[in-house]
């Protein structure tokens, strides 16, 4: 089927409905970033491949919805003719479907793909337009993806608290005492990569992110009920290693646990901004309180223990001795005839060939960003869905990339010259290292949030007229998601302040639609700072081992301050990295991290 004739059938049904309009997120039942492909709605109906994103679908007319990640991406994948493009957060998409609908008209959605804060705001915004919001049972896109592939099966595993640091029992004890004392009676979790900490468990469900999708109950007596495919866990026994009071179900007894729930009157707490509607509107007709919060594991999961942080070094540095044979081979690589034979893929596999060579690696931590020229100013850009364009013709390379491993998650950026680069482009590369380096020495008080600090990786493009438009930092799991919260560092970012064993990146950028793109990133972790003062102060741990290019550093756009940190850190790189490598990678790395 044509993305038109998809959308003449998504119609069709809407009519059999008697909806004026149909919401497509870019979301699964869990309501995390990253989805299984059997959820992949938004893709089917539009061609958009990004990971954040809304269609909005009426009778004739239709928009997308992308924030500034993805406004360069959007316009090549989905037709124009088809849809209307829209940023995601400077023009809400309730905005602009109020604007489309008239009075007692309605407006469909999947309820298990939207969280309960969304559709609190949204019944309420469009009830004051007398605009109905109507929830459906099945949703509308999986009646005509007649080829949806299927959930797969694969066999979960228990992570070693010699990984994880602490054992579930702990964990789960720690959270229900919190329940006792709020006299709440159980603890909805809908978000796999919590669960999956809780619990000490790992899988293979989704792509890069080591996870087994779940749902769960943690009760006031810290015992869980896991709602998951038992086939998962059929090998595994998941009681010795997560406790005896840790049961599994079935996925599809989730609906009665929480019936019974609402029929024993139970106070049931969930956090409305990642649990589904259909989770939270099951609760409360069967008659359960609930009980809105935070999810209680996300503060605790952020601060990584001792065991954690040591192991997210042990990753970088295995990481850092990839990523340094990988620049070496490619600046050897640069030099030989025909260079033109390696393309944005190629170069992408030979990346996770050198880190594959680790027997500690398990997998990318996401798709890797390999692009060159043009396609560098497309943040989330991805080669598998392009042509990708050679090595040869462009003067800047841009890879951001990372690892999974059992004992850390890692994901780093570099900007590579690979050909000639006028002055301008080594302006704006020094201008975002500057940011990056400005940040990376901040000391701040106790209570310092990541909203606080985004403007000291900014401030250099400021003072010269140039911006980007994404955060400038997220937090990062421990062998979980690559991006991770409570914790990130942006214009509208969190206030919850910045602490001890939270790993957050540094990432400022800049892009030209149509030219290229910069980005520094490093991963950091939150340790206290040695200071004599009155307050307690927090600084930054880089835990990423790799040079930045010299060929593109402009360094009279560099203070003094600039320099000794940019050569303190090259140093850091040589000492741990050189014993690692031999011959030529280790002539490179000799002259990448020379003294500027």
């Amino acid at each position: 089927m044509t993305h038109a004739s998809r959308l003449s059938a998504l119609r069709h049904s809407m009519g059999e409905h008697h909806l004026d309009a149909f919401i497509i997120p870019h979301d699964d039942e869990h309501l995390g970033e990253y989805i299984p492909a059997y959820a992949e709605r938004l893709h089917w109906i539009s061609g958009f491949t990004g990971s954040a994103g809304v269609a909005v679908v009426l009778a004739d007319t239709a928009a997308l919805f992308v924030d500034g990640r993805y406004t360069v991406q959007v316009r090549q994948q989905c037709d124009d003719r088809l849809f209307e493009y829209h940023h995601l957060v400077t023009e809400p998409y309730l905005d602009w479907l109020l604007s489309q609908l008239g009075a007692n008209a309605k407006v469909g959605f999947d309820p298990k793909l939207h969280s309960q804060r969304w559709y609190q705001n949204a019944l309420a915004k469009l009830a004051e337009q007398k605009v109905v919001l109507q929830p459906v049972a099945d949703n509308l896109i999986d009646l005509h993806w007649h080829d949806r592939p299927q959930p797969q099966s694969h066999s979960a595993f228990l992570l070693s608290q010699d990984y994880s640091g602490q054992h579930s029992e702990a964990k789960r004890n720690r959270l229900a005492a919190d329940l006792q004392a709020e006299q709440i009676d159980a603890q909805l979790l809908t978000q796999a990569e919590p669960i999956n900490w809780l619990l000490n468990i790992r899988g293979r469900d989704i792509p890069c992110l080591p996870v087994v999708l779940s749902f769960a109950l943690l009760h006031q007596d810290a015992s869980v009920q896991l709602f998951a495919d038992p086939a998962k866990f059929s090998e595994l026994d998941l009681a010795a290693h997560s406790g005896h009071n840790v049961t599994l179900w079935p996925l599809e007894h989730l609906a009665g646990e929480l019936v019974t729930l609402g029929k024993q009157g139970a106070r049931v707490q969930l956090d409305p901004s990642t649990a589904n509607a259909w989770c939270a509107l099951t609760l409360s007709e069967a008659g359960a309180e609930l009980v809105y919060a935070d999810d209680p594991c996300m503060l605790p999961k952020a601060c990584k223990n001792p065991v954690e942080v040591n192991g997210s070094r042990a990753a970088h540095l295995r990481d850092g001795i990839a990523m340094c044979r990988f620049f070496a081979w490619l600046d050897r690589r640069l030099t030989q005839p025909q260079p033109e034979l390696e393309d944005e893929g190629s170069l992408a596999d030979k990346l996770t060939q050198f880190r594959a060579e680790h027997p500690e690696f398990i997998e990318p931590s996401f798709s890797t960003i390999s692009a060159l020229g043009p396609n560098a100013a497309m943040c989330h850009y991805n080669h598998l869905n392009t042509t990708p364009r050679s090595l040869g013709q462009d003067g800047v390379y841009l890879v951001d990339s990372g690892g999974q491993y059992l004992d850390g998650t890692t994901d780093i950026t570099r900007t590579l010259a690979v050909g000639q680069v006028d002055a301008e482009v080594s302006k704006l590369f020094t201008l975002v290292l500057r940011g990056h380096i400005d940040l990376a020495m901040a000391r701040f008080p106790a209570g310092t949030g990541g909203l606080q600090l985004d403007a000291l990786a900014r401030m250099p493009l400021w003072q010269q007229g140039y911006n980007f438009d994404h955060g400038t930092g997220h937090g990062v799991g421990h062998y979980l998601s690559v991006h991770e919260g409570p914790q990130r560092i942006s214009p509208k970012g969190s206030m919850v302040a910045l602490t001890t064993g939270m790993i957050v990146s540094n990432e400022p950028g800049y892009y030209r639609e149509g030219g290229f793109g910069i980005r520094c990133e490093n991963l950091q972790v939150v340790t206290p700072a040695a200071v004599n003062g009155d307050i307690p102060v927090f600084e930054f741990e880089t835990l990423t081992l790799v040079p930045f290019d010299h060929h593109l550093i402009a360094t009279e756009w560099l203070e003094p301050k600039h320099i000794d940190w940019l050569n303190h850190y090259h140093n850091q790189v040589w000492e741990k990295i050189s014993p690692h490598l031999k011959g030529e990678d280790l002539a490179w790395l000799e002259q990448a991290t020379r003294p500027l």
